[in-house]
């Protein structure tokens, strides 16, 4: 990235102006405010700041009495009336708690947003990262950022666990679809402009005093995310979801750094360390990565909030597991419910001298100014500005313009596409086709994701039907089973919803009920056309001659005529691969970093990254069979 510096002289000039003129928002106000507070606090309110506990974790009263800084709502993790309305009431009702306390310091309330606001039952679910890493526009992502952010403060909710800064090596990885690309180059680009989209003030809006952040944004998993080794504990089983990344120092840099460099230069004021391990150390005991680079080299102020439940896998014994991940520079623990023994282990470890005050005066110090950077103690409540934004027209179609952006079209024979909205029939086959929740995968209304349609929005097949002329029929088969022939079949396969290490997989083949729907539609369809639906390219190189046209769609949300704006020519195909698609089980990982020059022939991947049929711009392939 090229940087422009204005002489120092002048910097130095134009900051003298600002704390002459506009004295009460300059840094040393929020400064002055954050080290007041800190002089009055107790060891016992300092160590509550330094705790997010999941919202099932505490009773009534809990927040008060022990002066919890920090509740999350983890996946699935929503009020018992899921509507707007469900969610102020619940994180207001945590809030009035916190701001009952002597000092008054706000809650801060924290979410995964990774897609939009998923948990929320009618918000908007864009297309997961790795779709919109197909679709190459920083501009589009910044304004899902943006959009995202107001349907979170809509709710009360101030900061957002995401973007994910992956730079996936390994597809069989269950969190590759949280990655926009195994290109770091790519990963920086779009992680940086939906990280602004988040944090960025709108124009339009009113910020509360002191108030620098609109959501704040929370670049993850530091450090290496993605670049784990298949296999590598026999005792945990053969995973790569929290594994243990076995690379030297220089390597880690070079694939995983710069984007974390770059958000931290654009204001990122919370990370939060990775599960895994380098070199069988977990990364939230890594006091040389999460302190003496992230905090010290890359120059982060913000704070570091562990990963759910993550000090506990530093070691057996929780006592040592706390000392090493806060000394390491864990600045917020996030707990699923036993905060109290995390205070006892605090105090106990202050005491014994294993954990200094400074320590924790620092960890106090980066989160009390994060929530004066939100304007928290000035509006800590809902957003009023933003409660219409959920599920609005506007963002619904700023989500269809992703999806139709980060289809890849990789094959098209014939030209069967775009097709015909005035053919007389199109046979529509697959389950995948009429569902909501395939189409939004994990992190969508439950932590794994759900099959249904609960979630508001359009199916495939909903798509399809409004997109025809109203002469043609639309027949649908959930087996591709039909009784007459049609010029054109529509098949929508792919992988049902997983999350994280539930979604690691060594075999990424197509299921058998997958292959039989394409094999039925074939039969009865002069040109069909497969949709795949997935996290991840699938090896399909037995299956790409069934069909005319296939489509990658990836995790399109809930806005599936954005599929056919494209289908039907509406639109021209754009998207390019994020991630090099295999042509085997047997070449992973394969990606860009270790695919071998000029690799011809078998040893070539399917597809290479970056490639797409249409605007994009790649030639057609040339279908070879391999053994």
């Amino acid at each position: 990235m090229i940087r422009t510096q204005q002489p120092r002289s002048l910097f130095f000039l134009l900051s003298v102006l600002l704390i002459i003129l506009v004295p009460s928002c300059g840094p040393r106000q929020v400064e002055d405010r954050v080290e007041d507070l800190l002089r009055q606090m107790t060891l016992q309110e300092k160590i509550g700041q330094m705790i997010q506990v999941s919202k099932d974790g505490v009773r009534p009263g809990d927040v008060a009495e022990y002066f919890i800084g920090s509740i999350l709502s983890p996946g699935g993790g929503s009020p018992i009336n899921n509507s707007v309305e469900g969610w102020r009431e619940m994180v207001a009702a945590f809030q009035d708690e916190a701001l009952s306390t002597r000092l008054e310091i706000p809650l801060l309330y924290g979410v995964d947003a990774v897609h939009g606001h998923g948990n929320l039952l009618g918000a908007t679910i864009f297309p997961h990262q790795i779709g919109l890493g197909a679709t190459r526009n920083p501009e589009l992502v910044r304004q899902i950022g943006q959009a995202t952010a107001e349907e979170v403060l809509a709710t009360g909710i101030h900061w957002n666990f995401a973007p994910v800064l992956a730079a996936a090596q390994d597809i069989r990885w269950g969190r590759t679809y949280e990655a926009y690309s195994e290109d770091p180059a790519l990963v920086d680009q779009l992680g940086a402009a939906y990280l602004q989209g988040l944090q960025t003030l709108p124009e339009d809006y009113t910020p509360a005093e002191d108030q620098k952040i609109f959501v704040l944004a929370t670049p993850k998993h530091f450090l290496g995310d993605g670049g784990t080794t298949w296999g590598t504990s026999e005792t945990e089983g053969y995973h790569i979801d929290q594994g243990d990344m076995l690379l030297d120092e220089l390597a880690v840099r070079n694939l995983f750094l710069q984007p974390y460099q770059t958000a931290v230069d654009l204001g990122a004021m919370s990370v939060m360390p990775s599960y895994s391990s380098w070199n069988g150390v977990k990364m939230h005991a890594q006091q040389y990565w999460l302190t003496d680079v992230l905090k010290e080299e890359l120059g982060f102020g913000g704070l570091i909030i562990s990963d759910y439940n993550a000090l506990l896998q530093i070691d057996e014994d929780y006592y040592t597991a706390v000392v090493t991940g806060i000394n390491a520079g864990v600045d917020m623990n996030m707990i699923s419910s036993d905060f109290k023994g995390f205070i006892s282990i605090m105090e106990k470890a202050v005491a014994n001298g294993d954990i200094s005050e400074d320590r924790i005066d620092d960890a106090v110090r980066r989160i009390l100014t994060v929530k004066f950077m939100l304007g928290l103690f000035d509006r800590p409540y809902a957003d009023p500005q933003s409660v219409d934004q959920v599920g609005s027209e506007e963002h619904r179609q700023l989500a269809r313009q992703a999806v139709r952006e980060s289809l890849v079209l990789l094959k098209n024979d014939q030209q069967v596409l775009p097709l015909d909205k005035n053919a007389a029939l199109i046979h529509v086959a697959g389950m995948k086709a009429d569902s909501i929740g395939v189409q939004s995968g994990g992190w969508t209304i439950t932590w794994q994701g759900i099959m249904g349609n609960l979630q508001p929005g359009t199916t495939i097949l909903e798509a399809i039907q409004e997109s025809v002329s109203s002469d043609t029929r639309v027949e649908y088969s959930s087996k591709g089973s039909f009784e007459s022939s049609a010029e054109y079949g529509v098949v929508v396969v792919g992988e049902t919803p997983y999350a994280e290490g539930a979604g690691d997989k060594d075999e990424l083949r197509l299921s058998e009920s997958d292959i039989k729907v394409i094999q039925n539609a074939r039969e009865t369809s002069e040109y069909l056309i497969v949709v795949i639906l997935s996290g991840r390219p699938l090896i399909i190189s037995e299956q790409v001659q069934m069909a005319d046209a296939w489509v990658a769609a990836w995790l399109p949300g809930t806005e599936g005529s954005g599929i056919t704006d494209v289908l039907f020519g509406d639109y021209p195909f754009t998207g390019k691969l994020p991630f090099t698609w295999p042509r085997s089980n047997e070449q992973l990982p394969m990606n860009i970093h270790n695919l071998t020059e000029n690799a011809q022939g078998c040893d070539a991947p399917l597809f290479p990254f970056g490639y797409g049929l249409g605007v994009a711009g790649s030639a057609p392939i040339e279908w070879i069979d391999c053994p």
